[in-house]
């Protein structure tokens, strides 16, 4: 993790999540709506969960998606790149256990001259320690 100490090594990821949001800098998409990919990894310290086999001593997946799914269809953001913020930081503010984010917010339809799976956007973002 690029020499950073206050990453844990252990991770949950989310990938693959899809939603309609009306995110973009256009009128059309802000009216229309279309489809969001996003996915997630969120490093956090994993070992109590692995020895003791109790949820309580993780964080709930649906948690993280309920964040997702809250920021993608709710209120149009010009830029992916303010969707992800969002993501992010809701993410690190609610989830106390979370060192570290990655967020990828991907767009596949786009007005570009050729085919493309999607383009996006990804983003990694540390817990401040004070």
């Amino acid at each position: 993790m690029g020499g950073r100490n206050l990453v844990d090594v252990d991770k949950l990821v989310l990938r693959g999540l899809q939603f309609h949001g009306f995110h973009g800098v256009k009128q059309e998409e802000k009216k229309l709506g279309q489809k969001f990919f996003v996915d997630v990894d969120a490093w956090l310290d994993l070992s109590t969960a692995g020895a003791t086999d109790d949820i309580s001593d993780t964080v709930s997946y649906t948690d993280i998606y309920r964040i997702v799914k809250e920021i993608v269809e709710g209120p149009s953001q010009n830029l992916l790149e303010s969707v992800a913020h969002l993501i992010a930081n809701t993410t690190l503010l609610k989830i106390p256990q979370i060192s570290a984010i990655r967020v990828k917010v991907g767009k596949p339809h786009v007005a570009v001259p050729g085919p493309v799976d999607y383009l996006g956007v990804e983003i990694l973002r540390y817990r401040k320690h004070e």
